[in-house]
């Protein structure tokens, strides 16, 4: 990553914030790409006299125009890493209204696509690059509550791991990741309420919630490995060893996991 221009969206919290402060320990340069303009100025305050190699940028991605003209102003980048997201509210399909549906597709599916769509040309022109998706676990595990959520990231899924074929004769190289629980803002991000589990379910939990940071650092050594996936966390890996092996009982073991959390 020495000297390497990294575009991160997402970049003013959670996984991409810490994404930004590990790069910059790599002596990475990185465009910062937000919608949110406090964020990223925090963000820039945070990093100290390392702010010179950081450029900001406030830009809706589910915007094609928008993202189409940051790809136009931003110069030459090695790695993009499109990690920006959001959830559905935690409700059942036939209790979640259209307009949810929509921004969670638009920002989730097509934002990644735009950003796919607009750097990519510019990517393998580069004598290396890198591509990286940020699905989920959810993305290839089914989530009650998150149904529409987790086919946003199965797209995500399916469309990188394509791209990856599409791409193995070229410089850029192509990974997808899958966070598990990570310990990010995302909820408030999404414009919804902090959902806790209650006290006797919380202490049932088997995995503990990943750190930013050390999702961060997964995500870097994975694109250092080549990885085509990643797997973020330990219930991340065990879920997915464990739906390959017997989809439907990981599917009910999941739905008894997220039961408390559903609407009676």
């Amino acid at each position: 990553m020495d000297n390497k221009t990294v575009l991160v969206t997402g970049a003013g919290s959670g996984i991409g914030k810490a994404l930004v402060l590990a790069l910059l320990e790599k002596d990475a340069k990185i465009v910062a790409v937000d919608i949110h303009t406090e964020t990223l100025q925090q963000l820039k305050e945070s990093v100290g006299e390392k702010g010179d190699r950081v450029a900001t940028y406030v830009v809706d991605i589910s915007d094609k125009t928008a993202v189409e003209k940051l790809a136009s102003e931003v110069g030459e980048v090695d790695v993009v890493i499109n990690n920006a997201g959001i959830i559905q509210p935690f409700v059942r399909v036939n209790d979640l209204d259209y307009e949810a549906i929509e921004r969670v597709m638009n920002v989730n599916f097509f934002g990644t696509l735009y950003m796919v769509k607009a750097f990519l040309p510019a990517l393998l022109e580069r004598p290396e690059a890198y591509l990286v998706n940020v699905s989920s676990m959810g993305g290839f595990l089914p989530v009650p509550g998150q149904s529409v959520y987790g086919a946003s990231k199965a797209a995500v899924k399916l469309m990188t791991e394509g791209l990856y074929a599409e791409l193995k004769e070229t410089n850029v190289h192509v990974s997808v990741v899958f966070p598990g629980a990570t310990a990010t803002n995302i909820t408030e991000n999404s414009g919804l309420k902090t959902m806790k589990l209650p006290e006797s379910d919380s202490k049932k939990q088997s995995f503990q919630m990943l750190p930013a940071s050390e999702a961060a650092l997964q995500i870097i050594a994975g694109i250092e490995k080549n990885k085509l996936q990643i797997f973020l966390g330990k219930d991340s890996n065990f879920m997915n060893i464990l739906y390959r092996l017997n989809p439907v009982y990981a599917t009910n073991f999941i739905a008894k996991q997220m039961k408390s959390l559903l609407p009676k």
